[in-house]
Order: C-alpha cells, then sequence, then structure tokens
C-alpha cells in the first residue's frame, strides 16, 4: 500500500501506561500491511537526543531547574524534527513517536507548573511547524501506572522523572485529559486498563480509519 504522503503518529500518557508495547504492535502489523514505518521516541532518538536523554533522566541531576528542563526537551525535539521525522515524512513513510510536544505541555507546564503557554511559545521554534496527525492518548490512572512502572524495573532505580511525586503525575494526567478534549479530532482516548490485546485492536482500528481516510 503507498501513501500519497507521511503520517505523523504520537504516542502519549503517563509513565508506565503501556506505550512502548503498543508502538511496536503497531509497527509490526502496519508493515504487514505493506507500509514503510519509522519509530522514534522522545527524548531521544538521534544521537545528540540520546545524549540529553541521559542528561535529563538521569536521577544524579536532582537540582535541574524546570526551565532548564523544558529547554533540554525542547532540543532535543528540534533535532529530532530536521533529523528524523520530517525526512521520514516526506519518503511517505508513518512516523510513530513515543512521546512529543504535548509530553512537555503537561509534563512541564502542568507537571512543573509552568503553564502549558509558556512550554508551547518555547517549544515553537523546536516543532518548525509540525503538528502530529493523530496521536493515540493511552488513559491510566496513577497508581495503575506506578505499579506497572515498579514492575518492570524490576526493583531497579526509577529514573529522575519517574521519581516525583503523586501530585505532580496527577496534574500530568490531567493535562492530558484536557488536551484530548480541547482537540478531539486529532487525540484519540485508549483505555489502558483493558487487556492488551484489546487495546491492540482498538488502536490499529483508529489509525487504519485514519489512513483510509487521508
Amino acid at each position: 500500500m503507498t501513501l500519497g504522503k507521511g503520517i505523523f503518529i504520537t504516542f502519549e500518557g503517563i509513565d508506565g501506561a503501556g506505550k512502548t508495547t503498543q508502538i511496536l504492535r503497531l509497527s509490526r502489523w502496519l508493515e504487514g500491511q505493506g507500509l514503510h514505518v519509522a519509530r522514534t521516541r522522545e527524548p531521544g532518538g538521534t544521537a545528540i537526543g540520546d545524549a540529553v536523554r541521559s542528561i535529563l533522566l538521569n536521577p544524579a541531576y536532582d537540582d535541574m531547574s524546570p526551565r532548564a528542563e523544558v529547554l533540554l526537551y525542547a532540543a532535543s525535539r528540534a533535532q529530532l524534527v530536521d533529523r528524523v521525522i520530517r525526512p521520514a515524512l516526506a519518503e511517505g513513510k508513518v512516523v510513530l513517536c513515543d512521546r512529543f510536544v504535548d509530553a512537555s505541555i503537561a509534563y512541564q507546564g502542568a507537571g512543573l507548573q509552568l503553564g502549558p503557554e509558556l512550554v508551547a511559545q518555547v517549544n515553537a521554534f523546536a516543532l518548525d511547524g509540525l503538528r502530529p496527525d493523530i496521536t493515540i492518548l493511552f488513559d491510566l490512572d496513577w497508581a495503575s501506572a506506578r505499579d506497572r512502572l515498579v514492575r518492570s524495573r524490576g526493583g531497579g532505580q526509577l529514573d529522575r522523572i519517574e521519581q516525583r511525586d503523586d501530585e505532580f503525575f496527577h496534574r500530568v494526567q490531567s493535562a492530558f485529559r484536557e488536551i484530548a478534549n480541547r482537540e478531539l479530532e486529532r487525540v484519540k482516548i485508549v483505555d489502558a486498563a483493558q487487556d492488551p490485546d484489546a487495546i491492540e485492536q482498538e488502536i490499529r482500528d483508529i489509525i487504519w480509519k485514519y489512513i483510509r481516510q487521508s
């Protein structure tokens, strides 16, 4: 199957919601339909972005200021947009990105209480006009998500962001839901408490409907 243009799909939700597993499943399914797929993530996705990621998630840097955090995420995002996402879209690929600018609005704008407007302004330069075509929001209560996180680490240390308190993540979760309510056409909410197979099928249906209408 050949697309007339590339499609940019992002996946959002609080830590532990199950995005990474479903992105891999969707990627394999889309490739089975004959589509060319590019998978990436934030922060990271490039050599420079991965270096920034190592700073952002390192618990040793617990004195990082909120403004510095916003700017580092934006820097990683700018590199990803210029070196990975735009080139892949130009080749007609389906780009699947684990987190994008909605994450910054939720995590730094709401979680760190910098305000969504300020974070959006900072990221406008990094995005250079690029916006997702469709976003899948994995909705899961924080208590369940945190349990998943702890199990996935096998008793290992959580990263710098994951170590934040419950109030932080409640603000993040509320912000994601507000974004979805404002942008009903772009953002599709998926109940991440469902069985993984049910989630996979729901996402397939959403994406395939979008592709057929594009």
